[in-house]
């Protein structure tokens, strides 16, 4: 199924959009924070420092603004802010939920640690996470933005749980969080939020629970709003068709990295919700060229047709040198226009979409 019957993509279409067809372009998150910035970080936990809560909050804003314009620049439909004010995935909205607390950093993998939390209480919402940075980048942005937010599945598989009886417990609560939050943002104006849930790639026999998640989070949430899943990595064959009961309008995954070897899994049955395809590899630090974006591109035509197809990276681009994070998104935006025009054109073969069984 999809969250409902109405079109939530075709508002992102600018209005001198140049062609017929319109594949949506965006990010998936993340992406590399200006070098000034991480010193700026460096320099407000330094107790010498003078260097003080207002200063940082000024770099944070001149840093947001930089990269949602730089997004813009590239050509992309819907821009965010690269998540400049975040620090990791989880860390961030653990600092904002109630009934969570902190013991130290972890090692999650080569020299990259987080600040691991741990569930003491019942979580609670107490104020809005994100409705600040929205508007500011909101306020900063020409084109649409997207908010990206961790799902509750990934935020309970992430913590150590020492208060409820089960994982999936805890998932729930912080689901109905997350719808919360979500209420706040659209009475912001937000109308294209994306849950990301890592987690389900390691975990997928879970995928009822994100389910469940998912349903929790959309409640109330007005069907204008275009709601995406971000799963990167994984097996994907383990929760497909399964992620067709998913109540979302947008399925973001991540396949360039793999050479495309999985996308014949969403190709039976029939792929329900809209495709987001990652079409450039965010852990190589090379610009693909646009010809080889476009067969990229093209993948996605297999799955989807023209007008249920969004494009992005594959993942989040913060780990990459930002001069070639900005070069993979300049060539997939021009990729993507070239593509468009040339199904205009009709020289793009399209198969044909399956009927539905009454």
């Amino acid at each position: 199924m999809t969250r409902s019957d109405t079109d939530t993509r075709e508002q992102f279409r600018p209005d001198d959009h140049p062609t017929d067809h319109f594949l949506l372009t965006t990010v998936v998150g993340s992406y590399p924070k200006p070098k000034w910035l991480n010193r700026a970080d460096e320099l407000a936990e330094d107790d010498d420092s003078k260097f003080d809560a207002d200063d940082l909050q000024e770099a944070h804003d001149d840093a947001a603004r930089c990269i949602t314009h730089e997004h813009e620049r590239a050509g992309l439909d819907t821009v965010v802010d690269g998540e400049m004010r975040r620090n990791e995935m989880v860390e961030f909205f653990a600092h904002r939920i109630d009934g969570y607390d902190f013991n130290g950093r972890v090692k999650v993998w080569g020299h990259n640690y987080f600040d691991k939390p741990s569930v003491v209480d019942e979580v609670e919402y107490d104020e809005p996470w994100l409705v600040d940075e929205f508007e500011f980048t909101s306020e900063a942005a020409e084109k649409p933005v997207k908010v990206p937010i961790t799902g509750p599945y990934t935020l309970a598989s992430w913590s150590f749980n020492e208060v409820y009886d089960t994982e999936a417990d805890l998932a729930y609560d912080l689901a109905d969080l997350v719808n919360e939050e979500i209420e706040k943002l659209v009475e912001a104006g937000a109308q294209y939020i994306q849950i990301d849930e890592p987690a389900l790639a390691t975990t997928p026999d879970d995928h009822a629970i994100v389910g469940e998640c998912l349903e929790r989070i959309v409640a109330g949430i007005p069907e204008d709003v275009r709601i995406g899943l971000h799963v990167c990595y994984g097996d994907y064959s383990r929760i497909y068709p399964e992620l067709n009961d998913y109540p979302i309008d947008e399925f973001d995954v991540e396949l360039c990295n793999g050479g495309y070897e999985q996308i014949d899994v969403f190709t039976e049955p029939e792929f329900e919700p809209d495709l987001a395809l990652g079409v450039v590899d965010a852990h190589t630090a090379e610009v693909e060229s646009v010809a080889e974006i476009k067969e990229n591109v093209k993948e996605g035509l297999k799955v989807v047709p023209p007008e249920k197809l969004t494009i992005s990276p594959d993942c989040g681009l913060k780990l990459l040198p930002r001069e070639i994070a900005y070069g993979k998104m300049e060539n997939m935006v021009k990729a993507v226009r070239e593509v468009e025009q040339e199904l205009d054109d009709g020289e793009i073969d399209i198969a044909p979409t399956p009927a539905k069984a009454d």
